[in-house]
C-alpha cells in the first residue's frame, strides 16, 4: 500500500492542521525554548513571556499529540514533569529558526509598511 499524498491546499487534509500547529506563535516559541534540552513547565512559561498557563498547557498537549514533544513524569514529591523535543521536534528547529530570523531581520521594514498603510487609510 502506498503512502497517502498529503496536500495542505486541500481543505480536509490533516497536513493543513499540522501547518496550523507549527505556524502557531506559541508553538514557535515553545519549540525554540526547548532547543537546549528538557525543561519544566515553569521554566518554559518563564522563557515565553506572555503565554498563559492555559495556552502553554494546550500548546504542549498539542505538540505531544503530534509527536514533537515528549512529557516525562518523575515519581518524586512533589511530582516533576519535563518536556523535551523528540527527533521530529528537533528537526523542526531549523525551519523555525529561519522564520524567527526572517521576522527579526525584516521587522523594521514591516513596521514602516504598517505605519504607511495605516496613515494612508486612517
Amino acid at each position: 500500500m502506498s503512502e497517502p499524498l498529503w496536500d495542505p491546499y486541500v481543505r480536509d487534509c490533516p497536513s493543513r492542521r499540522l501547518l496550523d500547529r507549527i505556524g502557531d506563535r506559541w508553538t514557535v516559541l515553545v519549540v525554540g525554548t526547548l532547543h537546549e534540552g528538557p525543561k519544566r513547565f515553569s521554566e518554559i512559561q518563564a522563557a515565553v513571556d506572555g503565554v498563559s498557563q492555559k495556552m502553554l498547557t494546550q500548546t504542549l498537549r498539542g505538540l505531544e499529540r503530534d509527536g514533537l514533544v515528549t512529557r516525562t513524569v518523575f515519581p518524586q514529591v512533589p511530582p516533576r514533569v519535563d518536556y523535551e523535543l523528540t527527533d521530529a521536534g528537533l528537526s523542526l528547529l531549523g525551519p523555525l529558526r529561519v522564520l524567527t530570523e526572517w521576522a527579526t531581520e525584516h521587522m523594521t521594514g514591516v513596521a514602516e509598511a504598517q505605519r504607511e498603510y495605516d496613515t494612508a487609510r486612517g
